[in-house]
């Protein structure tokens, strides 16, 4: 289950190739369009220039193309509005999916559930990773979704250990000290740096103990790399992208979940998420 288009690729995509090259079948539910992404040319919402409907359809393409290099099974759209950034107006949309009622959209993901049965469900936890309104529907919805299925799925939720936060904050803060002493060489000026320090930053780590599958994707971070890149449009300008591919190999050559139900009763970190199925 994930919010918008992109995020299947930024933080289940090596998962998802290592699942189809093992013959597993599996399925993306994207809940909304991504209205509220960027449009061409990085023209934010709100700005001159930048028209929903054709941020649309690029992502639409965009998914396609990622999906098939995933190798997913199945993907469904819910069609959903994106609802913006938390506290953007575009909350308040009665069709965003931020808006939605948690039963209503709970009953679609539901059937679908009834339908493929799958054996493992992930999502994102209870603050949607980093705090996103659709993020944080998509929790709740998957959650609903699960109360109203016959069985029991393994759910895990999408996560960073700490200790490796850690070091990407370290490199986005070199990259943002190296990118503010360029723009000073031109004379750039950031006004709202000293705001921005006073703001604390969002916490997206989870403490290692927590981790409940640490599985290694190293065989896929190419085709993560690529299915990244297939969603040029958001992400074209990315830490992801800025990294040479020897670089995202070193790095993402993993992924971590937190084990949320357990009706396989395992113990530990596994090292696959269907541990216990097979």
């Amino acid at each position: 289950m994930h919010a918008h288009p992109d995020d299947e690729a930024s933080s289940t995509g090596g998962v998802y190739r290592v699942l189809a090259d093992q013959g597993v079948r599996t399925v993306l539910v994207t809940c909304t369009n991504g209205e509220f992404g960027d449009a061409p040319g990085g023209i934010k919402p709100g700005e001159e220039g930048h028209a929903e409907d054709e941020v649309v359809r690029i992502r639409e393409g965009e998914l396609d193309r990622a999906v098939e290099v995933l190798g997913i099974s199945r993907l469904i759209r819910l069609g959903y509005r994106d609802s913006g950034m938390m506290g953007w107006p575009q909350n308040d949309d009665p069709k965003s999916f931020w808006a939605t009622p948690v039963n209503e959209a709970a009953a679609k993901v539901a059937a679908i559930m009834m339908e493929e049965r799958p054996q493992v469900v992930v999502t994102y936890n209870e603050f949607g990773f980093y705090g996103h309104p659709d993020h944080i529907q998509a929790h709740r919805v998957t959650l609903a979704a699960l109360e109203l299925i016959d069985y029991e799925p393994t759910l895990y939720f999408n996560a960073i250990p700490n200790s490796v936060m850690a070091k990407w904050r370290e490199r986005w803060e070199e990259e943002d000290r190296e990118q503010k002493a360029a723009d000073a060489e031109k004379g750039v000026v950031h006004e709202l740096d000293t705001l921005q320090a006073e703001v604390d930053p969002v916490d997206m780590g989870t403490p290692d103990n927590l981790i409940g599958a640490t599985i290694d994707v190293s065989s896929a971070t190419d085709a993560k790399r690529e299915a990244l890149a297939a969603h040029h449009s958001q992400i074209g300008e990315s830490f992801w992208m800025k990294m040479s591919p020897d670089e995202f190999r070193a790095a993402m050559g993993t992924e971590w979940y937190v084990r949320v139900t357990n009706p396989q009763g395992l113990e530990g970190n596994v090292e696959d998420l269907f541990a216990g199925y097979r």
